[in-house]
């Protein structure tokens, strides 16, 4: 069985940015900042969420996305890799995660999941053996 990755192991890469934690997610890890993915990790490579606007400063540095075949099928994702120099800036890489976080903010299964979560519907009911009754 292989060794559990180091899930503390960016922490000081991502000091400046704030805390995030890293759970298994497919075959790599995803990149949390509370409940909300902002990127991933896949063969040591960090790819950040991307959007029309934030993707223009990926493309500038040359920054690939990440990409995996579904059938025979090339899937090309918004998610891009972070540019080599921002491994050893970790302050200049804390506003590229506060652009990915901006961009996962405003994605539709971010707000998707927030709407559900305040609707009335999904709030908690009482057990029904703690309901009262109804008179007939």
């Amino acid at each position: 069985m292989p060794a559990k990755s180091d899930t503390k192991r960016f922490d000081d890469l991502f000091q400046e940015f704030g805390p995030i934690t890293l759970r298994r997610f497919f075959g790599g890890e995803g990149i949390y900042a509370g409940s909300v993915m902002i990127g991933m990790v896949f063969n040591d490579t960090i790819y950040f969420k991307t959007d029309p606007q934030t993707r223009k400063a990926f493309e500038a540095e040359a920054c690939k996305p990440f990409s995996f075949t579904k059938g025979k099928e090339l899937i090309i994702t918004t998610w891009l890799a972070l540019p080599e120099r921002l491994y050893d800036d970790p302050d200049e890489l804390a506003d590229w995660a506060r652009s990915a976080l901006r961009v996962a903010n405003a994605s539709p299964t971010v707000t998707g999941k927030t709407r559900k979560a305040l609707s009335p519907a999904r709030q908690r009911k009482a057990p029904k053996s703690a309901r009262p009754r109804k008179q007939r």
